[in-house]
Parts: structure tokens; C-alpha cells; sequence
């Protein structure tokens, strides 16, 4: 159970699913897919839906590659914390948005799986919250021109180890879409 008392409820992070993000990557439109089902359950069930956008030299602010991919759906009312970090939590509102709803437990989806899903996930996890990964709905790009792993490699990879991460009075672990429990 999460260390952060008072904070009985799960948010779906939906994490940099943005068109100069996530263009190329493996398994893209399913990806998205699942992302997308994962949002329609959260909704139905009343579960906080955050979306976070990342900025950069390379993906400046409203340009045509800093927008989500047109499969993707945020409505009003959904918050939306934006980043210059790896790490969703840094220099953000994330915390606030996740204060404000009592929000202890976070499902974990998007891109990059080496970079801000990797930070993002021990940003929630050391801070008290449990974090849990969704294995089928994350994606990288191709880094192994830089000597990284192949795509597919930095995703199982990710699984593993975050399958198997724990410390004391949080959870951690990884789920496929179809198995989701955000009542968990």
C-alpha cells in the first residue's frame, strides 16, 4: 500500500504520447490502442485520467510534433502537466494534480520506456506512491545508433525489472491492458 496517507485513490498517467514522441516506434498503433482502452475504463470507472506533455528544444511548445497523436482524446476537465523532464514529478504540478484527488496509486503508460516512463515510474515510487507499469502500453525509439538496446530490448527490459521492484510499504509491478484493476 502506498505511504502516502489519505490517498486512497488510482490515477492513469498518460505520459508523452505525443506525434514527435511516439512517430516510428514499435508496436505504435497498438500502443495507442491500448492506451486508448485504458482511458475509455478509467473514465467509465471515474478514475483521474493526467495527461503529460513534454517540452523541449526539439519539441517546442504547440508545434505540430508537441501535439497528441490524433488517436488519443484528452477532454476538458482532464488535467494536463507539462514538463521539460524526464521525470513527470520534476518541476511540475503533477504532485498538486494528484493532492488534489487523493491520488496514492498510479497506472503507468506512454513513451519514452528509457527515459520518462523509467523516471516517471521511480519519481512516483520514491516519492510513497505504488506504481504500476502497464507492460503493453509503453514504447521507446530507436536509440541503438547511440549503443542502446533495440527497441523491443528497452521494453522487455523495463517489464523485467519493474515487475520485480519493491520497497517498504509501497507496490510496484507491471499489468497487461486487458488485466487492469484500477480498484486495486
Amino acid at each position: 500500500m502506498t505511504t502516502l496517507t489519505d490517498r486512497p485513490h488510482t490515477a492513469l498517467l498518460v505520459i508523452d504520447v505525443q506525434v514527435g514522441v511516439v512517430g516510428g516506434t514499435p508496436r505504435r498503433d497498438d500502443v495507442i490502442a491500448n492506451i486508448n482502452t485504458l482511458v475509455d475504463k478509467a473514465r467509465s470507472e471515474e478514475v483521474p485520467v493526467i495527461w503529460v506533455q513534454h517540452s523541449a528544444d526539439d519539441l517546442p511548445r504547440d508545434s505540430d510534433p508537441w501535439q497528441w497523436v490524433p488517436e488519443l482524446t484528452q477532454r476538458d476537465g482532464e488535467p494536463v502537466v507539462h514538463k521539460h523532464y524526464g521525470d513527470s514529478f520534476e518541476a511540475t504540478d503533477l504532485e498538486s494534480v494528484l493532492a488534489d484527488r487523493g491520488v496514492g496509486r498510479l497506472v503507468v503508460t506512454g513513451a519514452q520506456s528509457d527515459a520518462c516512463i523509467r523516471s516517471t515510474l521511480h519519481g512516483g515510487f520514491v516519492r510513497g506512491y505504488d506504481v504500476t507499469l502497464v507492460s503493453d502500453a509503453h514504447t521507446t525509439e530507436d536509440l541503438s545508433a547511440y549503443g542502446a538496446p533495440a527497441p523491443e530490448q528497452v521494453i522487455a527490459h523495463t517489464n523485467l525489472y519493474w515487475q520485480f521492484h519493491s520497497a517498504p510499504g509501497r507496490t510496484a509491478g507491471t499489468v497487461e491492458t486487458d488485466k487492469v484493476d484500477f480498484s486495486a
